[in-house]
């Protein structure tokens, strides 16, 4: 999107370079990489790039307000409200479609938004493995809030430890080398320190929690919780010593409650030119008269899965559960990233955190994912290339 970064990328670009790129990230964290990242970064443009920032503050706003969790308490089942102090958000991701206003002009559009860890890890470190292969000007950056590299990672060990020593701290996932994400749980260690540790390893004495490590029971006082519900429920025949909704002697980075706070149930509190109108199903009395330009979201789930892009008035009267579903209206992804053989379509998750004592959430890095398909994401985009997970690198 910047045309200067993009034609010299561009010309640089070779399958076998690329080829060469995945080589050497599987060199340096062998067997983690389990997603596609794409061919290129994202070059965003100042103009773009004030957008987002802006949307993003507007979203800020009303998570600040003082109601903000008597507005979202329905958002949180019984069945999987986890007790302890949920403090604030300390995690905050939003993701943006980026689309061309009546002017012409880049612009974002919410999409979705969670309360929750992103790769907080792996979109730090990927920028430089492009770098290391391609040739990308010092005029753009990952780092949002300044700094470089090694500012970042101080930052994030410092939030992620809060003073707690380090092998007490541990990432919680269920099955975490199973996952597709794996490669950040390795370079949460790499960078952090911190082990990943599954479910249903830790151990529970009371109201006090362990893991095993070299033949020894070592505490868990902070927990870095990257263990999703609705995954959870895949697995019934489970049955953990710690279930997450028991009430232990830990502290949390990233309270699981804030996974249902912030979230798709959020997206009807919001307003403004960024934000595509959203209602939740059962306060509608009459569908919009424009029903094709509406998506229906369940609001309970993740990573796109129950999302139905055309839907009928016939279909939604049939729901059963219309309590769990909103219905956003469509935002028209603009091709924007130049591909060889033609343009391609962009998502932009900005990426936040909030530590305690703070005033306000703290705009790190981004995400970016590239989509050929009708929807981003790997079910919509396979046997294709330019597309996946990616860096969004901002104009200074």
């Amino acid at each position: 999107m910047i045309t200067e970064h993009r034609q010299t990328f561009n010309a640089a670009f070779s399958p076998a370079r690329y080829l060469d790129m995945l080589a050497d990230i599987d060199r340096q964290l062998p067997g983690q990489l389990d997603f596609r990242v794409a061919e290129t970064p994202v070059f965003v443009p100042a103009g773009l790039r004030d957008k987002l920032v802006a949307a993003g503050e507007s979203i800020i706003r009303v998570v600040e307000q003082p109601n903000f969790k008597d507005l979202t308490a329905a958002a949180i089942p019984a069945h999987q409200r986890v007790p302890g102090n949920e403090g604030r958000p300390e995690f905050l991701t939003f993701d943006f479609a980026v689309c061309r206003d009546a002017a012409g002009e880049l612009e974002p559009q919410l999409i979705e938004m969670q309360g929750f860890p992103s790769l907080y890890a792996f979109q730090s470190w990927l920028p430089a493995v492009f770098r290391q292969h391609f040739p990308i000007a010092d005029s753009v950056t990952p780092f949002l809030a300044g700094g470089d590299f090694e500012d970042y990672q101080q930052r994030m060990r410092a939030f992620i430890l809060a003073d707690q020593p380090i092998e007490n701290v541990v990432l919680l996932e269920l099955f975490p080398e199973r996952q597709k994400t794996r490669i950040d749980f390795a370079l949460s260690h790499q960078l952090w320190g911190i082990e990943a540790v599954c479910l249903t390893k830790i151990k529970k004495l009371g109201r006090q929690l362990f893991y095993e490590k070299a033949g020894r029971l070592i505490r868990v006082t902070r927990i870095y919780n990257r263990v999703i519900f609705d995954e959870l429920a895949r697995y019934p025949e489970l049955n953990p010593e710690f279930n997450l909704v028991d009430d232990v002697d830990v502290t949390w980075v990233g309270h699981p409650n804030w996974f249902f706070r912030i979230s798709k149930y959020t997206l009807p509190l919001l307003q403004g030119p960024f934000v595509p109108p959203s209602y939740y199903l059962p306060e509608l009395t009459t569908y919009p008269t424009d029903l094709s330009q509406y998506v229906l979201k369940p609001l309970f789930s993740f990573a796109g899965a129950g999302v139905r892009l055309h839907v009928t008035a016939a279909e939604l009267d049939a729901l059963p559960d219309k309590h769990n579903y909103l219905l956003q209206r469509k935002v028209t992804y603009a091709p924007v990233v130049q591909a060889p053989d033609g343009l391609v379509k962009c998502e932009i998750r900005l990426l936040y955190i909030w530590p305690p004592g703070e005033a306000r959430p703290e705009l790190l890095t981004g995400l970016a994912r590239l989509s050929r398909g009708e929807m981003i994401g790997v079910d919509f985009n396979k046997d294709k290339d330019w597309v996946g997970g990616t860096t969004p690198l901002f104009e200074r």
